[in-house]
């Protein structure tokens, strides 16, 4: 395993090896003792899965306020995304920054995103699937989220805005300099 790090103190790129032969490939893309020899102390609890058929869908950016916050371990078992982490803790040196990863079956790298921050991705294939393990159950009340095409953030999605593919929810989402509820 490949661990990583990127701009942004907590924010890691790991990549799982992959063993292949004329059958295809084996990886073990999680394994708890390998993690916790890597000083990545993660107890996740649920395992989600997504489909999006359109390129330009873009999910997210969403969060969980405490006491439900969440830790994501992501991946693409299928198709590619631009996978994007804002940091939301209001005390960190690196508020409102943002780092941005491609990920996709190919390239085989998972990204981890410690509790704090807002996630979200953009397909740049079609039919593209997303899998991701988090560190708490899910909890509506505390399901929140940050708009994607805030332009205090300076995300450059691969999708102009008005052409991307999103819920009705995602559109709603306030800017970060609105957000009442981000991470102390």
């Amino acid at each position: 395993m490949l661990v990583e790090h990127t701009a942004i103190e907590g924010v890691k790129i790991v990549t799982p090896k992959r063993h292949g032969d004329n059958r295809g490939f084996f990886s073990e893309v999680y394994n708890r003792r390998t993690w916790l020899q890597a000083g990545l102390e993660y107890d996740f609890v649920q395992d989600n899965h997504s489909l999006s058929a359109e390129v330009g869908t873009i999910r997210g950016m969403h969060f969980q306020t405490p006491p439900f916050e969440q830790a994501k371990l992501v991946r693409v078992s299928r198709g590619r995304v631009l996978d994007v982490v804002v940091d939301i803790r209001r005390s960190s040196p690196t508020f409102g920054r943002h780092v941005a990863v491609e990920l996709s079956a190919e390239n085989w790298r998972q990204l981890l995103v410690p509790a704090g921050f807002a996630h979200g991705f953009c397909t740049l294939e079609p039919n593209t699937e997303f899998l991701y393990k988090v560190t708490n159950f899910y909890s509506a009340p505390n399901d929140r989220g940050l708009a994607f095409d805030d332009p205090d953030l300076g995300i450059d999605w691969p999708v102009a805005p008005d052409r991307a593919h999103l819920s009705d929810k995602d559109r709603k989402w306030p800017r970060l300099r609105d957000l009442v509820d981000a991470f102390a």
